[in-house]
């Protein structure tokens, strides 16, 4: 084979995996297609590895790199509508590790024996993915697990496992069927070609069948818990800013007007809700306007507690930092920013959490310590120049006093965090309260998409949910990950509803990512394995 008909092959392998993983991805592909996606990668790998033409590791790298690529923008090329730079960013530094798993496979292809060589693959990948669930970057967005979120059906399981346990499926499979593929073009042997193809497809509808047994025997018809969530439709862009607390207060008003009464529980608002100007003073807040207002709302309501997002902020006067958060105003004038969620009931002190996983440029500067001296006190991130917010490192419910149920008030882009979502259901939460903003980024599949990555959260946790966003999409989520009713993209509304109140802890509840400490013993001892193998080899 000449070279550039060898280069033609191993772009299409690219290629051919890159659309794979992008076209199995919610909300718009079909999740099936995951099985077989890192199967060209595979290939792609096995030819390079046998070629005779120099450079390996840095081809194999480019390739996988442009596979990734591909991936990452038909998934979420909607990030362009928050901010070019934002965009970019995420799908390279994506892109950058992801390749660099598979450099590290193809690096191992002397060192270990085959067999060896994919299971350290396979561990190392769940390794990256929950590196990147708790790194100053984080952006777990697409970790393999998350694929089935519109397949909920097939995972039910995730209650025991989170989503580890589907990244842990996809990878099996893919290498399962890779070698079935591989050794039929070597041996032409249909016996053991059936026989192995056989075994894949038991390995893809036992699962799916245990799910569904699963599933059956789940009991979602104990509805006991009042609420009503408002979907205001405010443009974050134009109008959002423009209009005071008060305003939003008239349209919260004006929006459950017709379905309130003495049997509501919880009225729910999205992300922000009251964020006037800089927003509201924490340290003043019990004496502030906005607090008496939502007090005479309740007036009439005593069994009714409200759930609104809302933006604090804390002043400093000092000639140094006082709090790692804090952004500088101007010189002996600091600020801490917050985006925070409230709980308010009548004649009860209000409760207050501050988001804690915040939004990588939007919210927070990665490594501040190192790139504050460099760049001052602006964050150069997604769209701009914003102020960096203070976060709670421990998580709390709301708890309401009448019918005694927890609240856990979950704030967007917190929703997409397995094990963090745990805390709140490990401290009592009865039902799982998501509050968002999901406006950024347009009409496109972002919105979608976060709005299906909840569903696993209630799957995992066995937790209703009740979802508040801005512009949509607001819903109701039961127990099994199904959306019981929902408010479409750009529609100003209400949805009134019943939910359930939960105790139990599901097994992942109460352990977490249990497949991912397995992962990492496994990465361990492989990796001093091959150490030892490779000293062995330089001895020679």
């Amino acid at each position: 084979m000449n070279k550039n008909l060898f280069k033609l092959n191993n772009l299409l392998y690219s290629l051919i995996s890159g659309l794979l993983l992008g076209f199995s991805w919610p909300t718009y592909g079909a999740s099936i297609l995951i099985f077989i996606s890192l199967i060209p990668l595979f290939f792609l790998e096995k030819s390079i590895r046998k070629d005779i033409y120099k450079y390996k590791n840095i081809r194999f790298f480019a390739y996988t790199f442009f596979s990734i690529i591909i991936w990452n923008i038909i998934t979420t090329w909607w990030l362009i509508n928050a901010s070019v730079f934002g965009m970019i960013f995420a799908i390279n530094h994506n892109a950058f590790f992801y390749s660099l798993l598979f450099l590290i496979f193809f690096s191992l292809k002397n060192i270990l024996k085959e067999n060896a060589r994919f299971i350290f693959f396979i561990c190392l990948w769940i390794c990256y993915e929950k590196y990147n669930l708790n790194s100053e970057f984080s952006w777990p967005w697409l970790n393999l697990g998350n694929v089935f979120s519109e397949s909920i059906y097939w995972i039910q399981w995730y209650e025991y496992t989170g989503v580890f346990g589907g990244t842990l499926w996809v990878l099996i499979l893919n290498v399962l069927l890779f070698n079935v593929i591989d050794e039929y073009l070597n041996k032409k042997n249909k016996t053991i070609l059936i026989k192995k193809v056989a075994f894949s497809l038991i390995c893809i509808f036992i699962p799916i069948i245990s799910s569904l047994l699963i599933y059956l025997n789940i009991d979602d018809s104990k509805k006991s818990i009042n609420v009503i969530i408002i979907q205001p439709n405010i443009d974050p862009y134009k109008e959002k800013y423009s209009f005071t607390n008060f305003d939003f207060l008239n349209t919260l008003e004006e929006l459950i007007k017709n379905k309130i009464n003495l049997n509501t529980n919880y009225i729910i608002t999205p992300e922000t809700f009251f964020a006037e100007g800089s927003g509201v003073e924490l340290k003043k807040y019990e004496k502030s306007e906005l607090h008496f207002s939502l007090q005479n709302l309740l007036k009439n309501y005593p069994n009714t507690q409200i759930i609104s997002g809302i933006q604090f902020y804390n002043l400093y006067f000092s000639d140094s930092l006082p709090s790692p958060s804090a952004n500088k105003i101007k010189k002996g004038l600091w600020v801490d920013y917050y985006n925070s969620a409230i709980s308010e009931q009548l004649n009860k002190k209000y409760k207050i959490y501050h988001k804690s996983k915040l939004v990588v440029g939007v919210e927070n500067l990665p490594y501040k310590n190192i790139l504050r001296p460099l760049i001052g006190d602006y964050l150069i991130d997604l769209g701009g120049t914003v102020a960096s917010r203070a976060i709670q490192k421990n998580r709390i419910n709301f708890v309401h006093d009448k019918i005694k149920t927890k609240a856990a008030p979950i704030i967007c882009y917190e929703a997409v965090y397995g094990e963090f979502v745990t805390d709140y259901v490990k401290s009592g939460a009865n039902f799982l309260s998501i509050i968002s903003n999901d406006a950024w980024w347009g009409k496109t599949e972002g919105h979608k998409q976060l709005l299906s990555l909840s569903k696993l959260r209630a799957i995992e946790n066995r937790r209703d949910i009740v979802r508040s966003v801005n512009t949509g999409i607001s819903a109701i989520i039961n127990l099994k990950g199904e959306i019981i009713s929902k408010l479409d993209y750009g529609i100003k509304g209400s949805i009134e509803g019943k939910i359930s109140s939960q105790k139990n802890l599901t097994f992942y509840s109460k352990y977490g990512d249990l497949i991912f400490r397995w992962a990492f013993l496994i990465s361990i001892i492989l990796s001093l394995i091959s150490i030892r193998n490779l000293l062995r080899k330089l001895n020679k």
